[in-house]
Formats: C-alpha cells, sequence, structure tokens
C-alpha cells in the first residue's frame, strides 16, 4: 500500500459520514481540471479542488449535505467577482454522499493512480541528494534514493525508499520504463559509470548530474573515447541539474530548482 492509499484508508475509517466533492466540468481558466476530487467531513477535508472561494462553497455545500442527509448535490459557479475569485472560468461540481460501494471504489482509484506514478531515481546520499529526496516526496512520484554507504541512508525522507548496493547502476536496468535518473554520489568516476548506464536507456525521462561545465567536458571526454557513447545519447544529459540562472548552491536551492526540472520533464511524457 503506498502512502497516499493508507491516508485515505486512513481517513474514511475516520469519517462515519462524508461527501466526495469533484470538479465534473472545468471551462476556461480553473484552479483545477475535470476529474480533481475531495473529501469533505463535518471537521475536516482531504484533497482539494483549488481552494480560495470555489472551494470554500463546494465545502459548505457538501456539509449541508451531509447534515440533511441528502444523497446528492451539485454545483455550477462562474469564477468572476462576484465570488472573489477571478479566474474567469466556470465550473460544475457534483457531490454526493459516500456510501460503502463508493469507499471502495476511492481506495481502488487512489491506488490505481499511485502505481500510475513516474520513479526517480537518485545516486548519492549526501546533502544534495538527501534535500533532492525530501522536494521530490512531496510530489506524485516514486522516489528511491540508491546508495553504496549504510552510513549515508539514516535521515532521508519519510516515504523514499532506499537501496544500499555495491553495484548502484543496476538500478538503472532494473528500473521501470520511463524514469528519471538523478546522479550525485561522492565519486565522479562512480557518477560517470551510472550516468553511461542512464544513458542506454533510450526510455529514460530525464538523465542528470551534478557537477559544473568543467565536470560536463570532462565527463563527455572519457564518455565517447573511453566508454564508447554517442553524441546522440550525450545530448541527452543535463548538468548542472537545475539550470544556471541560480547562483546558489546551497543544497536545500539545488533541490528546488532540480525538483522542477525533473518534474517538469516527467509531465512532458
Amino acid at each position: 500500500m503506498t502512502a497516499t492509499t493508507g491516508k485515505l484508508r486512513a481517513f474514511l475509517d475516520a469519517a462515519p459520514a462524508a461527501a466526495l466533492v469533484e470538479v465534473t466540468e472545468a471551462k476556461g481558466s480553473t484552479p483545477r481540471e475535470q476529474g480533481a476530487w475531495m473529501l469533505v467531513t463535518q471537521d475536516a477535508i482531504f484533497g482539494t479542488i483549488g481552494g480560495g472561494q470555489l472551494e470554500f462553497l463546494a465545502i459548505g455545500k457538501a456539509r449541508e449535505l451531509i447534515r440533511e442527509n441528502v444523497a446528492t448535490g451539485a454545483l455550477d459557479i462562474p469564477l468572476g467577482p462576484e465570488i472573489g475569485q477571478c479566474c474567469g472560468g466556470r465550473v460544475n461540481i457534483g457531490i454526493s454522499l459516500v456510501d460503502e460501494t463508493k469507499r471502495r471504489e476511492l481506495t481502488q482509484r487512489a491506488a490505481t493512480e499511485d502505481e500510475s506514478r513516474p520513479h526517480v531515481l537518485v545516486f548519492g546520499g549526501g546533502h544534495v541528494g538527501h534535500a533532492l529526496s525530501a522536494a521530490l516526496v512531496l510530489l506524485p512520484l516514486h522516489v528511491t534514493l540508491v546508495e553504496t554507504r549504510a552510513e549515508a541512508l539514516p535521515g532521508v525522507a519519510a516515504g523514499t525508499r532506499t537501496v544500499l548496493t555495491p553495484v548502484p547502476e543496476e538500478a538503472v536496468r532494473g528500473a521501470p520504463a520511463g524514469s528519471a535518473y538523478v546522479v550525485l554520489t561522492h565519486d565522479h568516476s562512480l557518477d560517470f559509470l551510472i550516468v553511461a548506464e542512464a544513458l542506454k536507456r533510450k526510455d529514460a525521462a530525464y538523465v542528470g548530474m551534478i557537477g559544473s561545465k568543467t565536470k560536463r567536458a570532462t565527463f563527455r571526454s572519457w564518455y565517447l573515447r573511453e566508454a564508447g557513447g554517442a553524441e546522440a545519447d550525450l545530448a541527452r544529459l543535463v548538468t548542472p541539474i537545475g539550470g544556471s540562472a541560480v547562483k546558489d548552491k546551497r543544497p536545500a536551492v539545488i533541490a528546488a530548482l532540480a525538483a522542477a526540472e525533473i518534474f517538469t520533464a516527467l509531465s512532458q511524457r
């Protein structure tokens, strides 16, 4: 069971009466897309349909249905100045009380969504590796931290899967199609070996390596001359990770920029 599915089950188990609030239609500029949903009880919520006055009105309607034991309801809300939310679009919302059948459907839906999340493999449990794992695990992703040193694994962010192995490139070979690979170990030679293995994966959504222009040039020379790599594959390598616009090299900053870059690449797949 994934963390999200477990949290959903815990929420439903603690809620004798709950209502499902779902965006059934979204036109124009709206906070969330069609299919976005949340659960509402008399004193708690799980998920979001975008916040703001739109969500406030939906929560109020859902709690009204719960109090009056009315099975279904709906809202048609124009996002204009009259509700203080000037997105300019229009949202239709369906609301229904959650029975046992709906509870099972929601749990299965969450499990299916969790299973379809992309995988990110972070190689290296140093300061940036820990910071990057902590940033990525907040996103709808499966995050794995791969290390050769046992002492580098304690303190990893909750929700991160850890792999301790003397041969980290094997984790590349066994990763699902469409995965992202981020390489930032304590050893440049190890970085090169892992990146070379990742570039063999034509299905990789992202291959990144922490470093500088000098490190990229050194890797390029080794990759083309010693590893038998091709320029076309080398062009897929992102280094330095996180872009070059921000010069701040603190781990948390690198992690934030890299996480956005990685998630963008995965979303484009």
